[in-house]
């Protein structure tokens, strides 16, 4: 255990150097968040099937309850149930495309995890940084409870709970709790609890802030304690339901599941659940008394409860829907919150785009017209009103646009156009348009995939690390 509490100062240390232009102190925030007890608790496990590379490298780390899947290496780290996804990488002679650039790739990417302490994070997708094409680093980095590194390679930064980076950068920043970024590439700044922001530099630039007042209620976190609040309660009051699920070697799926679609090993499927053809549901997905429609998908750490999706709907990761019916083609972003009630429904029109990081939380009925743009907190049709936009007026700004706590600039037919390619990008990487020959996607490809284990020493000053492994073709 002694060595295992080296590592995590270590990476304090490493953390703080990369942060002191700011001031900011990262141990009061996480010396305390993992009992050492949990970290030599679970077995770690990773998943080898015939569509992705091979190549794992384990050494001096903690790895308690994760999971990998592609080309990864983790040096001098404590991951803690953390969803590490290398099924997207680039592979080598692909070609990078960026503004008027097109690069191949020399040899396959890797994600490269050195010097960094990961709380039940999600890692996935492949570097959008066409400085560093073969390597998704995260060095000197803390991420804690249910964040997202999507695409986003990271040098010294912290991330708080239930926040997102996605296709960004990040060099020696602190993002806080519920914060979205994509912005490119981002350097030395401190990112305010609950902001929600997207940017393409000199084309369009999209800015929204929480209330801290209304953030507070669902999500808190402050030096010395637990992340708290209302996300927090809903994920730790499911819990139990992953126990079994983790426990037993051997099951089969719950309900029936359509050649063509995916579930997840280690998702948690409850009565009454139906998915259709070209369905995708990801590990650590959580599906109660709820239809998924052709081609949907539930990604990981997803929450479905009591909804009907219609087809062709992306649950990104994290996000939560209760007592619900979607359309068909509706996006809802990244740790977004979607409450009804059972008689007071919340239904949102075809084609529409809940950003990422929305909170729609209503004791009355709530109807969201299709082809429309949510952002922020909705409790009720003023709020809706105030929060929202459709997407055909969006398209039409050029310049200038503030509604509430939203400012955007730019071009709204560019940051439309880009929702939409990004949404028909995610659909057919998840197999929603398989054809039975054609168009394969994840949901075909992660139909039998070999789950191993590997565990850490039991006893001793080494308790809870893990020997060097390498696992290779």
């Amino acid at each position: 255990m002694k060595e295992l509490e080296k590592v995590l100062d270590r990476i304090i240390q490493r953390v703080n150097i990369n942060l002191r232009e700011l001031g900011y102190d990262v141990k009061p925030f996480v010396s305390n968040l993992v009992a050492p007890g949990q970290m030599v608790k679970f077995y770690a496990f990773y998943g080898i099937t015939p569509h992705h590379p091979l190549n794992f490298q384990f050494k001096r780390t903690n790895l308690a309850g994760s999971y990998f899947l592609g080309k990864c290496q983790v040096t001098n780290s404590l991951l803690y149930k953390s969803d590490i996804r290398g099924d997207e990488l680039k592979k080598k002679d692909d070609i990078f495309r960026f503004q008027d650039f097109e690069i191949q790739i020399h040899k396959d990417e890797e994600i490269d995890i050195e010097d960094s302490f990961l709380i039940k994070t999600l890692v996935h997708n492949y570097s959008h940084d066409p400085e560093t094409l073969e390597k998704f680093f995260i060095k000197d980095t803390i991420s804690t409870h249910y964040a997202n590194i999507h695409g986003s390679p990271s040098d010294g930064c912290f991330l708080g709970p239930f926040a997102t980076v996605d296709l960004t950068t990040m060099r020696d920043c602190v993002i806080g709790a519920y914060s979205y970024v994509q912005a490119g590439e981002i350097n030395h700044l401190h990112i305010d609890p609950g902001t929600v922001w997207v940017r393409s530099p000199d084309v369009f630039n999209f800015f929204y802030q929480y209330p801290s007042d209304k953030l507070n209620k669902y999500i808190y976190f402050q030096a010395g304690s637990p992340p708290q609040g209302l996300f927090i309660d809903f994920v730790e009051d499911r819990k139990e339901a992953f126990q079994r699920v983790f426990d037993v070697v051997n099951m089969e799926p719950s309900i029936p599941v359509p050649k063509n679609s995916s579930l997840d090993r280690f998702s948690v499927i409850k009565p009454h659940t139906q998915i259709s053809e070209n369905v995708l549901v990801a590990q650590r997905a959580y599906i109660q008394n709820s239809f998924l429609g052709k081609g949907a998908n539930a990604q990981e750490n997803c929450y479905i409860i009591n909804s009907k999706l219609e087809g062709y709907n992306i649950t990104a990761h994290g996000a939560k829907i209760i007592e619900a019916d979607l359309g068909k083609n509706t996006f809802v972003g990244f740790n977004s919150f979607l409450r009804g009630m059972p008689d007071n429904r919340i239904a949102i029109g075809k084609e529409s785009v809940i950003m990422p990081h929305t909170i729609i939380d209503v004791k009355k009925p709530l109807s969201i017209p299709e082809g429309r743009l949510v952002w922020g907190i909705v409790t009720n049709e003023e709020d809706l009103e105030e929060n929202s936009i459709s997407l055909n007026d969006l398209s039409k700004i050029v310049s200038y646009y503030s509604k509430g706590n939203m400012y955007f600039e730019g071009s709204g037919k560019r940051f439309v156009s880009a929702f939409k390619d990004r949404i028909q990008h995610i659909l057919e990487a998840n197999g929603a348009f398989f054809s039975g020959e054609q168009k394969k996607g994840h949901a075909q490809k992660n139909q039998n995939i070999s789950f191993n284990t590997i565990q850490p020493y039991p006893l001793g000053e080494l308790e809870g690390l893990y020997p060097t492994i390498m696992i290779r073709p």
